[in-house]
């Protein structure tokens, strides 16, 4: 078994153009989703009951369903409702609705851990709930949620990889057109692999450095 390194020079570029997209896609998904899931959170903590009845069923049907099939029912579903987006748009959409589903339970869990105490010192000198949550509850969690944050996060860019399955040309897809026209799976996959790998190591290096960087309740 050779390596054809002429392919792999050829290709690098080429997956550098695909590597763009996919930060892009993967960056604006994740600002969507972490603000959709900490705003879904709090809901789910001391939102009015039916609201937090309708959290519930929207996480339970994002983690009880493949993301492929979100990212096909987003994609079909919405030109029919009159909503016409290109695949970019439709991507983002797909993975900020998938993340904001596994961002809130991280929140619930997360902000509802606290202690209980601090609750009902609250509420005995007349703040609200969602002032407590706001101002005592979860700048108390922020700390703690990093580790479990960093991992969604990580996940839902390793997901953009599905995104070509409608023709967004993200990493995946650039190095599927090369094995295309080329016919070199091994060489292209193993540089699909370094590059995720050399993306996720940044993303993992920047959460430790923000973890330590965070007050300590």
């Amino acid at each position: 078994m050779t390596i054809d390194w002429a392919i792999v020079e050829m290709a690098i570029p080429l997956l550098a153009v695909g590597t763009v997209m996919t930060l892009k896609i993967a960056s604006l998904a994740a600002l969507f989703g972490l603000t959709g899931g900490i705003g879904l959170g709090l809901v789910s903590l001391g939102g009015w009951t039916w609201a937090r009845w309708l959290v519930r069923a929207y996480v339970d049907f994002v983690r009880g369903t493949p993301l492929l099939i979100q990212i096909f029912i987003v994609f079909f579903g919405l030109p029919l409702m009159g909503f016409r987006l290109g695949e970019f748009w439709a991507g983002v959409i797909a993975l900020s609705i998938n993340c904001a589903a596994y961002v809130a339970e991280i929140v619930r869990g997360t902000v509802g851990s606290v202690e209980k105490g601090q609750t009902e010192a609250a509420k005995s000198i007349g703040m609200t709930q969602g002032t407590i949550l706001l101002h005592i509850l979860l700048p108390q969690s922020i700390r703690p949620m990093v580790p479990a944050l960093t991992n969604d996060v990580i996940t839902l860019l390793k997901n953009t990889s599905l995104l070509s399955v409608i023709s967004v040309y993200e990493l995946t897809r650039s190095g599927q057109a090369v094995i295309a026209s080329h016919f070199a799976p091994l060489e292209i996959f193993a540089l699909l692999a370094i590059y995720y790998y050399a993306i996720i190591s940044v993303l993992s290096w920047v959460s430790r450095v923000i973890e330590r960087r965070l007050p300590a309740w």
